[in-house]
């Protein structure tokens, strides 16, 4: 639809989706915008990837009703039809605080389901509880080395690494140096980089610069894309350098989905090169990574809800 807004004395013509949150008293936006037309052929079938966070909230439904059985009833089929295809959890697996009994009643009834192929990175609140105890007990070797949270596995010919975006300062310069260690001990064509906490985001959380550092090396390394959640919402932004300037030869593109299950929050003012904004439908980014590129598509819950999808090559 179009939305007349007043501008001083000035009218901007704003494309819009708007929805009205009665219960919160606030407005939240979509906005698309047309993914690059990209010459490229991107060869064979790939490996799928379906990544999320801020999945498992049941303080207000009983799983079966929550928003996590909803994005799990989604994926249910697709992983069944495609028993190579990988989960990755982008932090925040359960409210309010990560307690064992959260994974056990919330999460394990609705994405549990995908344990044995899930792939998680912690969130913050998953410390909510001393050390993550809840998290680190119940993923246990899935969630990499005890305690540590950051990880690296291979995908087809794709590294993925898996980082830990709640780190203190120490231990956070010790997974610097892993990650830079880890890039020149496995060199891969394409690199997908995965953390709760998003550099750039337009939503109620922003921008967050605890990964910047992290962001440089990856970006100096040739990695192509960057998976995040915190803000409950979903984001596309075009590649970027390590300062945040558009990069389309060399950057790297970054996707925020907190769409897992937690109730949807509003979307703020769009950063810079913020491609598309949808706080409208929970649901999933689904990737299939290829030999010289990815696809992306996101999934929404809601039968008639906005799907954003693209292909792109890697460096």
């Amino acid at each position: 639809m179009r939305l007349f807004a007043l501008n001083g004395a000035r009218m901007a013509i704003l494309r819009v989706s708007i929805l009205v949150l009665s219960l919160a008293g606030c407005v939240s936006e979509s906005r698309q915008q047309e993914a690059p037309a990209q010459d490229v052929f991107l060869k064979g079938t790939g490996v799928s990837v379906f990544a999320a966070g801020d999945i498992a909230d049941c303080r207000k439904a009983t799983p079966a009703a929550s928003g996590a059985a909803k994005t799990a009833a989604l994926m249910a089929p697709l992983l069944e039809a495609d028993p190579n295809a990988l989960v990755l959890g982008l932090g925040d697996h359960t409210y309010p605080v990560g307690l064992p009994a959260e994974f056990r009643d919330c999460y394990e009834p609705t994405w549990g389901r995908f344990k044995s192929r899930t792939w998680p990175v912690p969130g913050n609140h998953e410390y909510y509880s001393p050390h993550a105890a809840g998290y680190y007990s119940y993923f246990g070797e899935r969630a990499g080395p005890p305690q540590r949270g950051y990880y690296s596995l291979r995908a087809g010919n794709w590294l993925l690494i898996a980082m830990n975006s709640y780190l203190k300062p120490e231990d956070h310069a010790k997974q610097l140096a892993w990650l830079k260690a880890e890039l020149e001990a496995n060199p891969a064509r394409c690199t997908l980089a995965f953390w709760h906490h998003p550099v750039y985001s337009s939503g109620g959380h922003g921008s967050d610069k605890r990964m910047q550092e992290a962001w440089r090396i990856l970006h100096e390394a040739g990695a192509e894309l960057v998976l995040s959640a915190h803000d409950h919402d979903y984001e596309r932004f075009a590649p970027q350098d390590s300062a945040g300037r558009r990069d389309d030869a060399r950057g790297m593109r970054q996707f925020v989905v907190g769409t897992g299950g937690a109730t949807l929050t509003p979307v703020r003012f769009p950063k810079p090169n913020s491609e598309y904004r949808n706080n409208l439908s929970l649901g999933v980014l689904k990737l299939v990574l290829k030999d010289g590129g990815y696809e992306w598509e996101f999934l929404p819950v809601d039968a008639d809800g906005e799907r954003d999808r693209g292909a792109a090559p890697c460096h």
